[in-house]
This record gives C-alpha cells, sequence and structure tokens, in this order.
C-alpha cells in the first residue's frame, strides 16, 4: 500500500479515536499547557514571514504551525504579555531555526499595527501573511442594556484591529524586491459563526463578526489585481481562553458531551484545528481562495439550532 495512503488511513483513525474518546492532553510547557492535536504534520512545507496576532488559544496555535512549517519568522503579538515570553521561549526551543519576535499593544491601536509591520519589512524586506486575531467576547447581556461604550469597545477590539491589519499588512505586502519581485500576501481574519447567524454571540460580538466578514469580502474586491488574498475564518466553539468556563464548567458537571451537541460532530474543537485552517490559507495551496468567510465550526453554520428530540 502507498504510504500517502497508509498515512491518510493513520489520520482518519486518529481523528476517529478523538471523536469517541476525546482530544487528549498534551502536558504543560512550564506553566503553560502545550497546544493539543488532533491532525497530524502536513505533508507541505510553507516558506516565507509570517506575522500572526497570537492570544492563548488559536493565535499561539496558528505561530506554532507556521513555525512548523517553514516560516522564517513570526511574530506573537497580543493585548497582555503574561505568557508572550513563555511562548518565546516555548517557540524557540521547538523551531530553533525561526525567528520568534513579542509585541505587546492593543490590536485598535494604528500606531502599533504600523510599527510592528514596518519592523518586519525592516528586519527581512517583505510580510507574506497576517493573521489578525484578536478578539473579546462581547457583552454578556441583552442588547438594549448594552451600553453605547460597552458596543464600541467590542467593535474597537474585534472589527477595527481588523481594518487596521487589512490597511496595513496590504501596503507592507505590495513592497517588492529581488527576492519578491511581485505584490503578494495573505491577510487572514478571525470571525465567527457569531458573524454569519444569528444566536451564536451576543449583539455586540455578532455585529462586530458580520463587519469582519464584510471587511475581507471588500478588501479582496478593492486588491484586486495586486496579488494579495484576503480571507475570513469563521470558528464555531473552540476551546480558548474565551470559552475555557464553558469547557471547565462541563467537565466540572460531566456533561463534557453536551458541548457542540448541535453540530453533526456533536463536539467543540481546539485550537489547532483552527490554526491547520489559517495554515492552508497563508498558504499557496490556498492560492485561488479569496474574499471567502471559512466556517470552522463541526457542521454549525450548516443548519438551522434545532435540539435533536425536541422538535414537539
Amino acid at each position: 500500500m502507498p504510504s500517502s495512503t497508509m498515512t491518510a488511513k493513520r489520520r482518519l483513525q486518529a481523528v476517529s479515536q478523538q471523536l469517541v474518546e476525546g482530544i487528549p492532553d498534551a502536558g504543560k510547557f512550564e506553566d503553560i499547557p502545550k497546544i493539543r492535536h488532533v491532525a497530524q504534520d502536513s505533508s507541505l512545507q510553507r516558506q516565507g514571514r509570517h506575522c500572526t496576532n497570537s492570544p492563548n488559544g488559536i493565535g499561539r496555535a496558528s505561530a506554532h504551525q507556521y513555525a512548523h512549517n517553514g516560516a522564517k519568522a513570526v511574530y506573537i503579538c497580543d493585548y497582555n504579555d503574561s505568557n508572550l515570553a513563555t511562548h518565546k521561549r516555548e517557540m524557540e526551543q521547538l523551531y530553533p531555526g525561526v525567528d520568534i519576535h513579542t509585541r505587546q499593544f492593543d490590536a485598535g491601536d494604528e500606531k502599533a499595527v504600523k510599527a510592528v509591520v514596518d519592523d518586519a519589512i525592516q528586519r527581512y524586506g517583505r510580510l507574506d501573511i497576517f493573521f489578525a486575531n484578536a478578539g473579546i467576547s462581547g457583552q454578556a447581556k441583552f442588547f438594549s442594556d448594552i451600553t453605547p461604550e460597552e458596543f464600541n469597545q467590542t467593535l474597537h477590539t474585534n472589527t477595527t484591529s481588523v481594518f487596521l491589519a487589512a490597511k496595513h499588512a496590504s501596503i507592507a505586502m505590495k513592497v517588492t524586491s529581488e527576492a519578491k519581485p511581485y505584490s503578494s500576501g495573505s491577510i487572514i481574519c478571525t470571525a465567527s459563526v457569531a458573524g454569519l447567524r444569528s444566536n451564536a454571540g451576543s449583539t455586540d460580538y455578532s455585529a462586530a463578526k458580520s463587519a469582519v466578514v464584510s471587511i475581507a469580502q471588500t478588501c479582496a474586491y478593492q486588491l484586486g489585481g495586486t496579488g494579495i488574498r484576503i480571507n475570513a475564518i469563521c470558528p464555531g466553539l473552540i476551546e480558548t481562553g474565551m470559552t475555557q468556563p464553558v469547557f471547565d464548567a462541563a467537565r466540572a458537571r460531566g456533561t463534557t458531551r453536551k458541548i457542540g451537541q448541535l453540530n453533526p460532530l456533536q463536539r467543540g474543537a481546539v485550537a489547532d484545528e483552527v490554526a491547520r485552517v489559517a495554515l492552508f490559507l497563508g498558504s499557496d495551496e490556498s492560492s485561488y481562495v479569496n474574499g471567502q468567510a471559512w466556517a470552522v465550526c463541526g457542521g454549525l453554520s450548516a443548519g438551522h439550532p434545532v435540539v435533536p428530540g425536541k422538535l414537539a
């Protein structure tokens, strides 16, 4: 049997096992949990300079995927710097041939966003990927109880940050050189299934994520002919710092199997499963994918929110 066939079978077996038994704990690096994986390594290597906004969760997992698959440099950026130094040590230990940079700033601060992009251009002469992944959960209250200040704060973090990333990353991706003779690049934005359909988030959060999808779509057209692609990822229920209380509470009650019960896979996901999509969208394998909202939700957004057995 060809090795490629055997690899595919092993991947399917591993995924099937984890669907039944759950995704195992991966241990810790110092005092932070290691990234849990479902799929095995990609068979393709990606080359280039990458910049990703990476809080503990999808951003961090994506930074690892880029570094593992051939990035020259990775920028890990976060508003909260409490784990940045640890992430840097972990990645330098795992990927000694990759330049790891950390930056602490508000992703909605234009000067700070421009500064990190300018640094990449100054150091490496190019920017190939920008993953705009900053986000907050929004207000867990009825929409009429949300103040204008609270609404604007959610848009500042979840939407303005994406606009600024698209603005400054696209400018940098147009920079050419002998090593990069043509304009090109991939901008990836984190939206949400809440930006595609209602009932998956608060009003301010859903509005902000809908705007992210719109930014990706409209910018794709305005960047026409530049070789720069922009896409939005729309995660469903993923175990990250934002959703950790949900998963922890379910484990404490012994109701973990109820997490994700409304999607066809009937489970939540781990950050690495979204990171693999970010890796694909940043790679040449997705060269014809542009202006899209990619749902990574176990199938949740494919149907209507009907609870099985509760039709009547």
